[in-house]
């Protein structure tokens, strides 16, 4: 995290500015001061005080070198209080006024991070894990030599899976509630939009499973030969295959259907 992590544990020596960080008049103290005291603040566990003190020092000092430090300071401490809407809020600020310094790449992944935190279980509302994957996304687009890109990468991957995984929730739903049609749509999204994540195997197991229950058997046949070719050690395989055999049927690319264009260009390579 460059300079600033090696001056928050500088901080923890800086025993007289601890001491005296409740006695400050900021409205009369110095940059160098404020931004002590806020440092001291915050080594001592008290990030949201912290992350107001930096606010001050952009308030009494705007556009100087001590706001600029101050302004990735303040998201940097938001972040570590659980004030994500803060958080996002100064990064957004440093972005806007410094979008080519060294630190722009921590702040646009403070704004992922701050969104991706709060990611929740799969039954709940995902448009924070929308938001979070947009950030994490441009992270990666904007400076794809920081380390944070590749950071940005892993939590972006994470946050692809759970998506996939409450598509999977309401399409299991509807597959126990003998809404067929819904689930296909369900699983399908998970084959088409987020075929890279771990859910994938079931989704086309589950295809093969809402298929055979409509009596649609080409779509099952290659549901399970896309299955097999790609997660041909998966349980999810071994129980598509004993589904369509106990029916006297096998794994195999058939009929015209949006399964079996996926069969040509991923598996055959006919892209055109």
């Amino acid at each position: 995290m460059g300079w600033w992590v090696k001056a928050v544990v500088a901080a923890c020596v800086l025993g007289l500015a601890a001491c005296s960080r409740d006695k400050l008049d900021v409205e009369s103290a110095p940059p160098d001061t404020i931004y002590t005291t806020a440092e001291a603040k915050l080594e001592s566990g008290d990030a949201e005080a912290a992350g107001k003190m930096f606010d001050e020092i952009e308030r009494l000092y705007p556009y100087s070198d001590w706001a600029k430090r101050a302004m990735i300071m303040s998201a940097f401490s938001y972040y570590k209080a659980g004030r994500y809407d803060l958080s996002e809020q100064a990064a957004k600020r440093f972005l806007e006024f410094y979008p080519a310094d060294k630190d722009a790449a921590y702040a646009q992944y403070l704004i992922g991070l701050s969104y991706y935190d709060q990611i929740v279980d799969v039954g709940r509302d995902q448009e924070l894990t929308v938001k979070a994957l947009r950030a994490l996304r441009e992270t990666q687009l904007r400076y794809p030599d920081s380390d944070y890109a590749r950071e940005a990468k892993l939590k972006y991957d994470l946050a692809l899976d759970h998506l996939a995984g409450k598509e999977m929730e309401i399409g299991r739903y509807y597959l126990k509630r003998g809404h067929y049609l819904a689930a296909i749509n369900r699983f399908r999204v998970v084959v088409e939009q987020y075929q890279t994540t771990a859910h994938t195997a079931e989704a086309l197991h589950r295809l093969v499973e809402a298929n055979l229950a409509l009596g649609l058997v080409d779509e099952a046949k290659t549901a399970a030969a896309i299955l097999g070719h790609n997660f041909q050690a998966s349980p999810w395989y071994q129980d598509s295959y004993a589904l369509l055999t106990g029916k006297g049927l096998r794994p195999e690319a058939s009929g015209k259907g949006w399964l079996r264009s996926i069969y040509d260009r991923v598996i055959l390579g006919e892209w055109l």
